[in-house]
């Protein structure tokens, strides 16, 4: 035995009740690479009473008083790029993150060509940077799998991206597909999903994948059903007409036979205040009605996106250098303040845009700085400007770079939410910035330590099956997710007294406390609170109802189930 961990508190993310143990970790178990890699798994789990001795390892990691847990799944992650330019990558690695789901809202980096990949890279610089940092040399998904299995700091699995998609075949224009161009989408889903994707995300509010009718996401979702994905939306509102659109996604699930996944799943503004029964009892009903589905949730009240994302959808038809041009346009720009501040734009999810809520958290021209920490309202306060002119010049020195923080949550939505059974957790989390949403450094602890310990909304075992057991089973991933002997050696050691969020919105980067040791592939990435030098993370690649691990720079051998 390589390893054992000794008479940790095993919570072992099915929500059943937690047990003593001695969990024992060999290298050799599996089917692992010449340097270990895919082979650190759990070899025994020595129950407190158990006849025959304790295990023995080369190696005991006295665990009393620790819960020992599966570690943890980030179902909605944008860590695109900073998996590749930040090998330490501790924001999500010390807070027990041992795998991201990426590739969300509809835009990022695969299936790609060279022009789709600039007008991709200027679109969602806000998420994460421009990109300029990285050497960019993939096209498909499967070779930016390849890229991440040249080693990562946590294992990635990745959605096939429905705005990237709708961009390289259709463009940026405000149109129905073709039936050539339909075809020629469902061929590219299907692509990224034989190489190795989990599903298809689509945004909604975001172009071009907001000029997608339903119809469209119906034909591209039976494709993914086809090979056993799910569709991730991010729908077509979380404010004014929030229900209806949670409704729509979920028809589209029922008519392509697709299972649905429901990103960021809340219900934000005042017309929501209290409405997240009425949520739960639409997704109850379909449930019952044979709808399979799941939902992830971050831990906050406040909302993070990009300051151009509040732009009514026709701002950018043709594509973010037209957007740009719009805001140069004194005719044009009357018409946005308008759809902003009058009607309520789509991109604003139908409510007329609060500028007291719209906070700068972070600009991609240093030079610009002077605006984070403050609302759009303060900033014109401050200048003596109407709000939109400040947000019209802002977004034009910036490039549509700007991320922003809207604080319009409801404390007993988030709640509400969070209690159901098809609750998973996903931190949303934005990375780049001077000031980015603390979900991204802080959301698990925060999880454990405030929702579980001090509010009790959660208990522990309940709280750990969200962030464990059910994203594994989401992503049909039949080894991971569970303390199990034969499971993967994911693991995080934390202490329940403690755990708990650092990051705040005042000092978002801080790192969690109570999270002594995280293992990846059975080798510590955290250990004694300090992060390691390992990146023992590689893509997670699904086809049908299986999924492999493969090794350093190899190709998932995982066939269609």
């Amino acid at each position: 035995m390589d390893l054992v961990l000794r008479g940790a508190r095993v919570v072992d993310g099915t929500g059943g009740p937690s047990y003593r143990a001695d969990v024992g970790i060999d290298r050799g178990v599996g089917s692992g690479t010449g340097d270990g890699i895919g082979g650190g798994r759990i070899a025994v789990i020595h129950r407190e009473g158990d006849a025959g001795p304790r295990p023995g390892g080369r190696r005991v990691v006295e665990a009393d008083g620790l819960v020992l847990a599966p570690g943890f799944i980030d179902m909605h992650a944008h860590s695109d790029l900073a998996l590749l330019r930040d090998p330490d990558h501790r924001a999500k690695v010390a807070q027990g993150v041992t795998l991201e789901v990426i590739g969300q809202d509809g835009l990022s980096y695969a299936p790609v060509d060279d022009r789709t990949l600039e007008e991709v890279r200027q679109a969602i610089t806000g998420w994460h940077g421009d990109g300029g940092d990285v050497d960019l040399d993939w096209r498909t998904v499967g070779e930016y799998l390849d890229r991440l299995d040249r080693g990562i700091a946590v294992n990635a699995a990745y959605l096939v991206p429905h705005g990237t998609v709708r961009a390289l075949v259709v463009g940026w224009e405000d149109r129905p597909a073709t039936d050539d161009e339909l075809r020629r989408m469902r061929g590219l889903v299907a692509e990224g999903l034989a190489q190795g994707a989990v599903g298809m995300s689509s945004g909604l509010t975001y172009a071009p994948g907001m000029y997608a009718s339903d119809a469209e996401l119906v034909e591209l979702c039976r494709v993914v059903a086809a090979h056993g994905g799910y569709h991730c939306p991010h729908h077509r509102s979380y404010g004014a007409g929030a229900l209806e659109a949670y409704a729509r996604m979920v028809e589209v699930a029922r008519e392509a036979g697709c299972a649905l996944h429901l990103a960021h799943a809340t219900l934000n503004f005042p017309v929501n205040a209290g409405r997240a029964p009425e949520l739960l009892a639409l997704l109850d009903e379909a449930a019952a009605d044979g709808v399979d589905l799941s939902l992830d949730s971050y831990p906050y009240l406040p909302g993070c996106t990009t300051l151009a994302a509040l732009l009514p959808g026709w701002a950018f038809a043709g594509g973010p250098e037209a957007g740009l041009a719009r805001l140069r346009d004194p005719r044009a720009c009357e018409r946005l303040r308008r759809a902003l501040e009058v009607e309520g734009s789509d991109g604003c999810h139908g409510v007329p845009v609060d500028w007291d809520t719209v906070e700068v958290s972070g600009t991609a021209d240093p030079a610009l700085a002077g605006y984070v920490g403050r609302t759009v309202a303060r900033s014109a306060a401050e200048r003596g400007e109407e709000p939109f002119e400040v947000a019209r010049r802002l977004l034009l020195a910036d490039r549509l770079g700007t991320t922003v923080l809207q604080h319009v949550g409801h404390e007993e939505n988030v709640r509400a939410i969070m209690r159901h059974r098809a609750h998973t957790g996903g931190s949303d989390g934005i990375l780049v910035g001077d000031r980015p949403h603390p979900r991204a450094y802080g959301t698990f602890p925060h999880y454990l330590g405030h929702y579980v310990r001090e509010a009790g909304v959660l208990s522990l075992e309940e709280c750990v099956a969200h962030l464990t057991g059910r994203p594994a089973a989401r992503l049909r991933l039949p080894d991971r997710g569970l303390v199990r002997e034969g499971y993967r050696a994911d693991l995080v050691l934390f202490d329940p007294e403690t755990v708990a969020a650092g990051a705040t919105f005042a000092e978002p980067r801080t790192a969690p406390t109570g999270i002594p040791h995280v293992l990846i592939d059975g080798l510590f990435a955290v250990e004694d609170g300090r992060r390691t030098d390992v990146t023992a993370g590689r893509s997670v690649r699904c086809v049908g109802t299986r999924a492999a691990s493969p090794g350093a720079g190899g190709r998932a051998p995982g066939a269609r189930g």
